[in-house]
């Protein structure tokens, strides 16, 4: 039986509709799928983790209802956003995902970051943004970035190394330096923050944050303190931190090394790369990886790369002046 004049248009009008909605924790699974369904279009592999995707729904300083986005194109979730702002006055960060060819939802879902993020920074000054941090070869057609005044301002590097517990032992340390763990003292795991804001003050994109801000900025209360370390030196004190986590399924990850600046260049960084190397081969992980800014000033890519790490993928991070008319 031959179907009716305008059937077939009716059924592809059906699978156009796009339709917008609020995240909510029930999504979890879902948006997973589709970052990793992002990530195999990107980086060849999926590498994104349900751990990771609820401590983001979770987050204590985000309104899902006002701060996150889901498109569906003929019911198929296509797109996710997300913003938040805990990195200071007018600073609104936020995360875009979209599969290929969906511009549509990709561009409404960046009218809609933007509303928000301009509400979120209203009385913040001139300086008011939002960023984004993109693959540098993203499913996102970039011209819709471009043609609506985003600009790329910094590039980062996601850099891994393979591991093996024949190769890669416990490494002797510089002379004095003693390391401990953060496992069983929450003085230490302060005492850890400390460091890292100290270290890492002057970086690009680095945003103060208090204690318990950073706990949360990090997913900390869910974070194994054993796996980060600090080192001192004799007549010093603390000189150095290793925060480093063992949650995600692609990889043991190094979110930050700290040397603070009078204990730089004797040594202290390279040790403690090469501890965390030995320390996840010896948990039977097979690759360790991190994320270090091209432009960092302190010579930290030229040490990942003299310890044999290599480059991952690429990020890029795009800025958008947040005019208050839009």
């Amino acid at each position: 039986m031959r179907p009716r004049a305008g059937a077939a248009d009716s059924g592809r009008m059906a699978n156009d509709t796009l339709t917008v909605r609020p995240a909510g924790p029930g999504d979890a699974q879902d948006i997973c799928a589709l970052l990793n369904a992002v990530d195999l279009a990107e980086i060849g592999r999926p590498e994104t983790d349900l751990g990771s995707v609820e401590a983001d729904l979770n987050h204590p300083d985000v309104d899902l209802a006002a701060d996150s986005w889901l498109a569906f194109q003929g019911g198929r979730l296509v797109a996710y956003a997300l913003v938040w702002a805990d990195s200071g006055p007018g600073l609104v960060d936020g995360d875009h995902y979209v599969l290929p060819g969906h511009d549509r939802a990709a561009l409404a879902l960046l009218r809609r970051m933007e509303d928000r993020a301009r509400r979120m920074a209203a009385g913040t000054g001139a300086g008011a943004r939002l960023r984004l941090h993109l693959n540098v070869r993203p499913t996102l057609d970039l011209t819709l970035l471009t043609g609506r005044g985003y600009r790329g301002v910094r590039r980062h590097q996601v850099m891994t190394r393979p591991l093996s517990a024949a190769a890669d032992l416990p490494p002797t340390p510089p002379a004095g330096l003693l390391l401990r763990d953060c496992a069983a003292d929450e003085s230490d795991r302060r005492r850890a923050h400390a460091l890292v804001e100290e270290t890492f003050a002057a970086h690009f994109g680095h945003a103060h944050r208090t204690y318990e801000g950073w706990l949360d900025h990090i997913d900390g209360r869910r974070l194994d303190w054993s796996l980060v370390w600090i080192a001192s030196l004799p007549g010093e004190g603390d000189t150095a931190v290793l925060v480093t986590r063992d949650d995600r399924t692609s990889m043991g990850w190094i979110s930050h090394l700290g040397v603070r600046k009078e204990a730089r260049g004797r040594g202290v960084g390279g040790f403690l790369l090469r501890h965390g190397f030995a320390a996840y081969a010896a948990r039977g992980r097979d690759t360790l990886g991190l994320g270090v800014d091209t432009l960092n000033e302190t010579g930290a890519l030229a040490l990942y790369e003299a310890h044999g790490m290599a480059p991952h993928y690429a990020v890029d991070t795009w800025e958008l002046m947040l005019h208050p008319q839009g």
